[in-house]
């Protein structure tokens, strides 16, 4: 391994704060998340779909999603309108395998499976990965179709439709129907005392 490449790696992977999720400004939101913002959600969101499947390793899921958009530090992040004029899955992949030919051979070998199975969903892990990916990605349409912007509802109904796993289903059926506020309604400590 070398250590010299391992810390440039590092810190081209800090890009990824920086990276937005272009998908958004079709909607007229003007600052979106970025992708390392989606990534740290959709993980936490890929362990907790694997615990209740019951079937899928939930550290496996949760390290596949930290690394599966570790490409657009270096190709950025497309919006689907944008990717239909090129193949975005190819420009990822080999900026991917780009990335990480230096990390030594078993970070390598152990990242490009769950690269592929990301990507090919042909695991139960890689099919939950992919379902907290896009489950994320509602959870923000959510957030954003709260907020008044209604083209949102778009992502929303996309993911619905994408997404495999029962647990996935339940999850996206009590997010449509909860405001993205709710999660603080009572746990607010007024901090201030009435003056007699």
């Amino acid at each position: 391994m070398n250590i010299e490449k391992i810390t440039k790696f590092v810190f081209e992977i800090n890009q990824l704060k920086f990276k937005k999720q272009n998908g958004w400004y079709l909607a007229g939101v003007k600052n979106p998340p970025s992708v390392a913002e989606h990534v740290m959600r959709a993980a936490q969101l890929g362990y907790i779909i694997a615990v209740m499947e019951g079937d899928a390793n939930p550290e496996k899921v949760a390290s596949i999603i930290l690394i599966h958009d570790n490409g657009e530090a270096r190709i950025g992040d497309q919006d689907k309108i944008a990717a239909r004029y090129y193949i975005k899955d190819d420009a990822e992949k080999r900026a991917f395998e780009d990335q990480i030919n230096n990390l030594g051979e078993e970070i390598e070998r152990k990242w490009k499976e769950y690269f592929e199975e990301f990507e090919n969903r042909k695991t139960r892990e890689g099919i939950i990965a992919k379902d907290a990916d896009w489950l994320e990605t509602a959870f923000q349409a959510k957030e954003y179709l709260d907020l008044g912007y209604a083209s949102t509802i778009d992502f929303i109904e996309n993911v619905e439709k994408a997404v495999e796993t029962e647990s996935a289903k339940k999850i996206a059926a009590e997010m449509k129907k909860t405001n993205f506020t709710d999660w603080w309604k009572g746990l607010k400590k007024m901090t201030y005392e009435k003056l007699s």
